[in-house]
């Protein structure tokens, strides 16, 4: 293949793969899920905490064949620092070679990386993960103007009698989490901007993790030394900074296949050949045995920890409601449980994006349930279609409608049958399970008003009676979730 077809085809599929992601973080119908929800999936860390081990082994065997390409094509991350580049025409770098305190970082941030998947604990992971930054940072960030655009078609479309296009609401799902893409957006602008792939080889974990392995790949980018004259192009079009054109010599640790100096070298020196012999600059005096079991325990680890782990009530001007003090969260049906919930989800707002129900929002960094807004169909089941972890696994529409994720609780103090001494059967009207029935106030006086009565054993925890309850600021019956879901 020649040079300029190496990268146009590197190019090409960075693009698709880029555009594929944005789309499915923007899309809040879910019709681009069904076609490229697997772009989510193929994922390392999505692939790692769903137990992919397929998709995990093709990720290392990749990276082991032609060098760190997942960086320069699969992960959408990587690609948005290369179009920050490109757009700021920022396309000339000098050599930057790692210095010890950088190198000590990268086997720091694999340890931070993996540990918090064996105990459990994900949160840092979620944080530093490019897949679930990169998610933040598309669904939080442009996520709102996306819609707004939407909503002004949908308003012109109206206008000539046409419904193509439908007005959604927009609201901030998760303060904590926007202000935490507002920091990932500038801290990987600003390292995109000053030195190109900066931040994918000194800050990013899974950068780290296959920088590790692409010393070894067997496919690499070779400088021929007798057509080199050392005018030092290939290392100022070096995204990644890696090429010493002084020596001769590339770090193959933090090179990401990405294919510019070959094809802006004038002599022809670089290409992209089988490696024979082990470079100087990548020698760090591990053995190719000891490599092989390094990666092998890594490789291990990773597997290991995956699988270990419409109606307002006939009030005028209604006052917005508050989400109650739930001692337990809400998760969506598939979820299972808070625990494997917690695990195995990277908080990258997949299901957030395309909850038309407006329950989904970001508390942080993982998503949870509240019902002010909407409350959870029956027979809606898009956020389990497109997680890519695992965290909600797929149910059909029947199912669903048979999981408990929570039970319904009723507070006396704030009902308005005993606040205003209204009669109101909103919430029992409404329960598309039949829990709620209602029972005299005063079992003395069958005429009484009457109050809620719940069934714990056909509650699904829907919240359809938390979100159509007309008690403001706080709903007098709202959802407590449970810690295992379960049938009922």
């Amino acid at each position: 293949m020649r040079r300029s077809q190496l990268k146009k085809l590197r190019v090409a599929l960075a693009l698709f793969f880029f555009t594929a992601l944005t789309l499915l973080f923007l899309d809040f119908t879910g019709t681009v899920h069904a076609y490229l929800g697997w772009c989510a999936k193929v994922q390392l860390v999505p692939a790692i905490l769903a137990t992919q081990t397929v998709i995990f082994a093709s990720i290392i065997f990749l990276t082991l064949l032609l060098g760190r390409v997942y960086c320069s094509t699969i992960c959408p991350l990587g690609v948005f620092q290369d179009v920050v580049s490109r757009l700021a025409k920022k396309t000339r770098f000098s050599y930057n070679p790692p210095r010890k305190v950088w190198i000590i970082l990268r086997y720091v941030l694999i340890l931070i990386f993996i540990l918090p998947l064996f105990l459990g604990k994900g949160g840092l992971v979620n944080v530093i993960d490019p897949y679930s930054m990169f998610g933040r940072m598309v669904s939080l960030i442009l996520g709102p103007v996306y819609k707004y655009g939407n909503n002004l078609l949908a308003y012109f479309a109206e206008r000539f009698d046409s419904y193509a296009f439908y007005s959604v609401d927009i609201w901030i799902k998760g303060s904590a989490a926007l202000v935490l893409a507002i920091v990932s957006f500038v801290v990987v602008v600003t390292f995109a901007l000053k030195s190109g792939r900066k931040y994918c080889n000194r800050v990013c974990p899974v950068g780290a993790f296959l920088g590790l392995l692409s010393k070894y790949s067997m496919f690499k980018v070779r400088i021929d030394n007798e057509k080199c004259k050392g005018c030092g192009i290939c290392a100022k079009n070096c995204k990644a900074s890696c090429i010493d054109a002084v020596n001769k010599r590339i770090d193959y640790s933090e090179c990401v296949s990405c294919f510019n100096c070959i094809k802006s070298c004038p002599k022809g020196a670089m290409r992209y050949a089988l490696h024979k012999s082990p470079d100087k600059l990548s020698d760090e005096g591990q053995t190719r045995r000891n490599f092989i079991s390094k990666t092998a325990l890594l490789a291990s680890g990773f597997v290991t920890c995956a699988i270990a782990n419409e109606f307002d009530g006939g009030l005028a001007r209604l006052e917005d409601k508050k989400a109650p003090q739930r001692s337990k969260p809400v998760v969506p049906a598939g979820a299972d449980s808070w625990k494997n919930f917690h695990d195995r989800c990277i908080g990258c707002q997949l299901c957030v994006t395309v909850c038309s129900n407006q329950v989904l929002r970001t508390d942080k960094t993982k998503p949870h349930m509240s019902f002010e807004r909407g409350y959870c169909r029956p027979e809606c089941v898009q956020c389990s279609g497109v997680c890519p972890t695992g965290a909600i696994r797929s149910v059909t529409r029947a199912e669903k409608s048979s999981i408990q994720i929570g039970t319904a609780i009723w507070k006396s103090n704030l009902c308005i049958v005993n606040t205003r001494s209204d009669n109101c059967d909103l919430c029992s009207r409404k329960c598309p399970t039949g829990a709620i029935s209602r029972i005299p106030k005063n079992a003395d006086d069958p005429n009484s008003l009457k109050i809620p009565m719940i069934d714990p054993n056909r509650c699904t925890g829907c919240g359809a009676c938390e979100h159509l309850c007309p008690a403001r600021p706080h709903s007098a019956i709202y959802v407590e979730g449970v810690e295992t879901h379960r049938r009922i």
